[in-house]
């Protein structure tokens, strides 16, 4: 990024949160206005900074996973302040900066917050992967799980790819990916802190993981300038690594409608046809 200081992140993965880096984000959590606020909470965002529009140099949009009217909203609005400005528009998933929020946490980097459950205590020789979610509704979770690269290298792997599921099973895959690390791991302990939306909602599914460390409902944006700078820096870090990826809503459901089925036909009659 040009300027951080300079940088307006919108992001709508769940309710909405608005800011520039340097600032505490605006967030609002009531599904049912957020959207309507979203124009006036960016006119907002960029004034408190002391900027006009015309002063934004990069945009940092999420891009989910999460439900499609609200996300697609924020997307929009962020194109159209870039096109508008000549900013430079990056597109940002909510789940890998949540792993990145569990690294700070877990060195003491960011303090723990109230509300964070602790379900196994840390031991130095632990190996810590982050079951990142978000609440897709319909009892199910946007998913995904991180670790740290291995042998101390550089970067992030992914054991289970973004993805939709039940939390029940996602339990279940994240018992697998578990088993297959403790082959390439032996006698070490691996314990799986679960981060984001949702984490807590569904905390009884998480019984059936072998070692949850910490489970807490929180997205870097519950961490006020601290949180929005993380995910921008994360987004920027991706875009200068040459990840550059579609700024398009990750639905990750297929879609409710379909196509419909053909009409009935009368007896001794050919084939009816739909008018357009």
């Amino acid at each position: 990024m040009a300027d951080s200081a300079r940088t307006l992140v919108i992001d709508t993965s769940y309710g909405s949160a608005v800011g520039i880096v340097g600032y505490d984000p605006i967030i609002e959590t009531d599904s049912r206005t957020h959207v309507e606020r979203l124009q006036g909470n960016v006119a907002r965002a960029v004034a408190e900074a002391g900027l006009r529009s015309h002063d934004i140099d990069t945009v940092v949009v999420g891009i989910g996973p999460a439900p499609f009217t609200g996300l697609r909203a924020g997307i929009v609005a962020a194109k159209t302040i870039a096109y508008a400005t000549g900013a430079t528009l990056i597109g940002q998933d909510i789940l890998a900066p949540q792993h990145a929020l569990a690294t700070l946490l877990r060195d003491g980097s960011i303090a723990m917050p109230e509300g964070l459950r602790i379900v196994t205590p840390p031991q130095d020789d632990d190996v810590r992967l982050t079951l990142a979610v978000n609440d897709a509704r319909r009892r199910q979770l946007y998913v995904a799980l991180y670790a740290d690269a291995a042998d101390g290298g550089q970067g992030v792997r992914t054991l289970i790819d973004m993805d939709i599921d039940y939390p029940d099973h996602i339990a279940e895959r994240v018992n697998d990916a578990v088993a297959d690390l403790h082959d390439a791991l032996p006698g070490r302990r691996i314990v799986v802190d679960i981060i984001g939306h949702g984490a807590g909602k569904y905390a009884s599914s998480w019984d059936g993981i072998d070692a949850v460390g910490v489970i807490g409902d929180v997205t870097p944006f519950d961490f006020g300038a601290d949180g929005l700078a993380l995910f921008a820096r994360y987004a920027a870090a991706e875009h200068a690594g040459g990840a550059e990826r579609p700024v398009e809503p990750l639905y990750l459901r297929r879609p409710d409608v379909s196509v419909p089925k053909p009409l009935k036909q009368v007896l001794h009659h050919g084939g009816a046809e739909r008018g357009i």
